[in-house]
């Protein structure tokens, strides 16, 4: 229950203090373009408030005509003030201060400098202008709807649009040599920061710029106080980095000295087994070597026995052939004799 209490005062306390801001604040100006009571927008980051200039009416969107010797500034002609229009921002001048915007008609901001371009802008470039003739040429000038600013702008400024192929529509002219146009500028520079409103706006920003360098000196202080303090902290940490890391070194090279241990000794064991290895295949060897003479001369006493056997079987058979041979010459001796015995015995018997 004292939670839930607790809970509801702090949401009362915070609509109090949120209506008490609501009535002590003063409205500001808005992205919308529309103004409230304070016509001042605060810009801590230049060290004081800058007055936005008044909007711009306008019926429809304003054309814009290309000027001449400018790198791609488009102006808007037949109005009081300075409208231009340079690398997508709408700029404008107002009493000493620059200000810019994604719209023609509002959304302004303050630009703490002078645009570079401004510089290149002609100051007479009005009676220019309205006599359509640029330094004795004829300035056929072309208005440029804003829609087709918007669309086209980047691919002009890239392809040179206006300067090359068109001359920003001075008929006969050549743009002046890159010397001539720096003289220009500084000329154009100098005659601007000698304009009154220029000076009143100087001199007004002037104790803000000091507060502002002063402010920056302490910044400058702090910070470069605060650099040291980091590299103090980072000399430290390097330091036990460096520590970690030797520490992380001798580790690492303990355990490669206890690997090439380890290693030593698998290696001892590797030989010592192989070494075992090769004695034992070569006592198998032997063996084998042994075994095969043995079986050889086995081999060779079988083949030499039956080698006498055979050749003893072949002289007993040359021996029976012999014995046969001679027993048959034998009986035909005894035939011949009887025949010749009968032979006889018949001569005999008949003589």
């Amino acid at each position: 229950m004292s939670k839930l209490l607790r809970s509801v005062q702090f949401l009362v306390c915070f609509w109090v203090v949120t209506a008490f801001l609501g009535c002590v604040l003063p409205p500001t100006y808005q992205n919308s373009g529309q103004y409230g009571d304070a016509q001042y927008q605060d810009y801590g980051q230049y060290g004081y408030d800058t007055a936005l200039p008044p909007p711009i009416d306008f019926s429809s969107p304003p054309d814009v005509i290309v000027l001449p010797d400018t790198n791609f500034v488009y102006v808007v002609p037949g109005i009081s003030i300075d409208l231009f229009f340079w690398d997508g921002w709408w700029w404008r001048p107002w009493e000493g201060r620059w200000y810019r915007s994604q719209y023609y008609n509002r959304g302004w901001s303050y630009y703490n400098n002078v645009p570079s371009f401004y510089y290149d802008v002609d100051p007479g470039w009005r009676g220019y202008y309205r006599d359509r003739n640029w330094y004795g040429h004829r300035w056929n000038y072309e208005r440029i709807p804003t829609q087709r600013l918007q669309q086209n702008w980047k691919s002009w400024n890239q392809n040179r649009y206006w300067e090359n192929q068109r001359t920003w529509g001075v008929q006969g002219y050549h743009p002046r040599p890159q010397q001539q146009r720096q003289e220009l500028r500084q000329q154009r520079q100098q005659q601007y920061q000698q304009r009154p409103e220029f000076q009143r706006n100087q001199q007004r920003i002037q104790p803000d710029q000091q507060r502002q360098q002063d402010l920056q000196r302490q910044q400058d202080r702090q910070r470069k106080e605060e650099q040291r303090r980091q590299q103090d902290l980072q000399r430290q940490e390097e330091q036990k980095r460096q520590q970690d890391q030797q520490r992380q070194q001798d580790w690492q090279r303990q355990q490669e000295q206890k690997r090439q241990q380890d290693q030593q000794r698998q290696q001892d064991q590797k030989r010592q087994k192989d070494q075992k290895r090769q004695k034992d295949q070569k006592r198998q060897k032997d063996q084998k070597r042994q075994q095969d003479q043995n079986r050889l001369q086995y081999k060779q006493r079988q083949d030499g026995q039956k080698r006498q056997e055979y050749q003893q079987g072949q002289q007993q058979k040359k021996q029976r052939q012999q014995d046969q041979q001679k027993q048959k010459e034998d009986k035909q001796k005894q035939d011949q004799l009887k025949q010749d015995q009968q032979k006889q015995s018949h001569e005999e018997h008949d003589n």
